[in-house]
């Protein structure tokens, strides 16, 4: 019987589950979260992801006593960055942990194979910020966004919140016309004066400027052309990020133009077009704004000249890292940091037991 450990690392939180992969394959209890860590292409990086990892997996390990993980996997936030940061990581891990083998990559990357599986395409993960990530056929790797608030994540939660409070002040001094997401931003957040200080009051401008993402929604769908502008715009820069994503991995074909409202891919094109369609699969809780958001980026898609099949992701980077746990022949592997013991291990080790090996 085989079984793992699969954690998604972010910097806001750490999730960790065990796995049982029998028949069906099944999780042993719930997800345990943690305060997560601050990235590991930071200064401390890897001290601060192994101390939130163990707090993370620990408590799960003894509660199952008799539970021998084959392996574990970690998607952590800043290990695209920082490939040695993250090989370090996973050789701490072995040390720590019972797994006879660790893997740790970056959490786009569990990100794309919880949505997709093994199968090469773009997944637009969309929250408080948004990043493209597409892999191909061959394990070609491309990130398009993720710059956070500052330098992009554009149609992203905080960028959509952002422009809309943008619109809501224009209305207030006059300088824009008239938008229900004015009083929409004075319902959330009070008097617009004092609109830039609440935008801060817990810390993270980013964060609370998403909050305000479903309100232009709401307002957008209910006939304000402010707001429904602000999200074709998001749209648009979704798309694109989508599109880039998908050449540079090089796994969707030109195709001819296609229907109005159609999506590339379904139906299939006709028969000797030669197009390929490239799965795109959405995730993410921005997702959770609905028609107002994605009818918009679905018309931009189905206007594009590659063949693009959207749809719904199969599961979550906890889904994707159980996957990676497990399976080393996916598309995902070279961007996967992998160690292993040269013996087996009966017990959780501190300090470790078996000298590990890279893989």
């Amino acid at each position: 019987m085989t079984s793992a450990v699969a954690v998604d690392l972010g910097k806001t939180g750490c999730r960790a589950v065990l796995w049982d992969d029998g028949v069906p394959a099944h999780p042993l209890g719930r997800v345990h979260e943690v305060p997560g860590a601050p990235g590991l292409a930071t200064g401390d990086g890897v001290a601060a992801a192994r101390a939130a990892v163990r707090a993370a997996v620990l408590p799960l390990l003894e509660r199952a006593p008799a539970f021998r993980p084959a392996a574990l996997c970690v998607g952590a936030a800043g290990a695209a960055s920082a490939p040695e940061a993250a090989r370090d990581l996973a050789l701490r891990l072995l040390e720590d942990l019972p797994a006879q083998e660790v893997a740790v990559t970056s959490d786009a990357v569990t990100a794309h194979a919880g949505a997709l599986g093994t199968r090469p395409g773009v997944v637009l993960a969309l929250g408080t910020g948004s990043v493209a990530i597409g892999i191909g056929d061959d394990g070609t790797y491309a990130r398009v966004d993720g710059w956070g608030p500052w330098l992009g994540d554009e149609g992203s939660g905080a960028w959509i919140g952002a422009a809309g409070l943008r619109a809501a002040l224009r209305a207030h001094d006059g300088r824009g016309p008239a938008t229900a997401l004015l009083a929409a931003a004075v319902e959330r957040f009070g008097d617009p004066e004092r609109l830039p200080a609440a935008l801060d009051r817990d810390g993270n401008p980013a964060r609370t400027a998403a909050s305000f993402a479903p309100d232009v929604a709401r307002v957008a769908a209910a006939g304000d052309d402010r707001a429904a502008a602000v999200l074709r715009e998001a749209a648009a820069a979704l798309g694109e990020a989508v599109l880039a994503a998908a050449r540079r991995v090089g796994g969707a074909t030109a195709l001819p133009a296609t229907p109005s409202g159609t999506l590339p891919g379904t139906p299939a094109p006709p028969s000797g077009t030669g197009a390929a369609s490239l799965p795109v699969a959405l995730t993410g809780g921005l997702t959770g704004l609905g028609e107002p958001l994605l009818g918009p980026l679905r018309t931009c898609l189905a206007g594009s000249p590659l063949a693009l099949d959207v749809r719904p992701a199969l599961g979550d980077p906890l889904d994707g890292a159980r996957l990676l746990a497990l399976d080393a022949a996916a598309p995902h592997e070279p961007h996967v940091a992998r160690v292993r013991r040269s013996a087996p291990s009966t017990t959780v080790p501190t300090p470790p037991v078996t000298p590990p090996v890279v893989a």
